[in-house]
């Protein structure tokens, strides 16, 4: 058995920001799921829909692995990144760095992961990975995962195998921090401001607040886009409440970020936003209660109220972006 020591396997909300917390950890640097995925200008939003979809999908953060890149540049963090085709030189990547003593981040499909008791392929899905023996891999999950936990090595190398939608090439990364870091609470602006700007000013209408207004006018025609209302539409809304969101589809998060920011910064921007993020958080919960209860009854007056909702919601990120924009350093 090889196990990295000192490595503190602590799961979180999402699958993302557990691995980096496991990580930075191990190079000496804690901060809190919140700060983590803000500082990494994660939050987002996309309406995601196809003819090879089966059903549509509101995503609230970045892409795979862009909030891992955007946190190493921020922090200034040496972010190395391993890709292969070739089955036994990713596992050798995976090997070396855990033989060195060095936690690993994999991205990987969960569908082939032992302990995930909901089978669904997820080719985004990042865990942190710091022990190995003959038959297992020792891995750290978010915390509805189970946190510290073991799958099998070959249900491990069919996972990071797998190809599909936002799945990679056996991707593995690990990060080392500066000799001397950088303060990262003077990061906080920039990133803020850069979520903002990119979220104001998405290139197509399916991103951002005027992603939000076009899923308000086509949520409440989702009974008619599924032959399956009762398991499409309670899997949208799990997803978007437990599906490693950390509820209300990322923006408790970011507006726990906020808040967490305003203690530390004294602005009328900052706090306008944190109080526009905290009515978002809310409203998201309301229009997943009502996108459940549209697939448990069938009746599209629900779907109809969370069209409404998310009319609402956005002007109301739109109006929280300008304001955390106008930010000065």
């Amino acid at each position: 058995m090889t196990i990295v020591k000192d490595i503190q396997a602590r799961g979180m909300q999402h699958c993302e920001t557990t691995a980096l917390g496991v990580l930075l950890r191990h190079e000496g640097l804690d901060l809190s799921e919140p700060m983590l995925f803000g500082l990494a200008s994660g939050l987002s939003f996309v309406y995601w829909d196809s003819r090879n979809m089966p059903f549509p999908f509101l995503g609230g953060r970045v892409k795979p692995f862009e909030l891992t890149k955007n946190l190493a540049a921020r922090l200034g963090l040496t972010l190395r990144v391993e890709e292969t085709t070739s089955p036994g030189k990713a596992w050798r990547n995976v090997s070396a760095a855990i033989d060195a003593g060095r936690p690993v981040g994999l991205q990987l499909d969960c569908y082939h992961l032992d302990y995930f008791r909901t089978k669904v392929h997820f080719g985004g899905h990042v865990v942190a990975m710091y022990g190995y023996d003959e038959h297992d891999a020792y891995l750290v999950d978010t915390e509805q995962q189970g946190g510290a936990v073991r799958t099998g090595l070959a249900g491990l190398a069919r996972a990071r195998a797998e190809r599909g939608p936002m799945t990679a090439r056996h991707r593995s990364f690990t990060i080392t921090a500066p000799a001397r870091p950088s303060g990262w609470a003077e990061q906080i602006i920039p990133a803020i401001r850069a979520c903002a700007d990119a979220f104001l000013a998405a290139p197509i209408a399916n991103l951002g607040h005027r992603g939000i207004a076009k899923a308000a006018g086509l949520v409440p025609q989702w009974l008619g886009r599924t032959d399956d209302p009762q398991g499409d539409l309670a899997r949208a809304a799990l997803l978007m409440e437990k599906g490693g969101t950390g509820g209300s589809l990322f923006r408790a998060l970011y507006r726990d970020f906020l808040g967490e920011c305003a203690e530390l910064i004294d602005d009328d921007d900052l706090r306008t936003g944190h109080r526009l993020y905290g009515e978002a958080a809310t409203l998201w919960t309301d229009v997943a209660t009502l996108i459940a209860k549209a697939g448990e009854s069938g009746d599209a007056a629900h779907l109809e109220q969370a069209g409404a909702l998310l009319h609402d919601l956005s002007r109301i990120e739109r109006d929280a972006m300008r304001a955390l924009s106008r930010m000065q350093p």
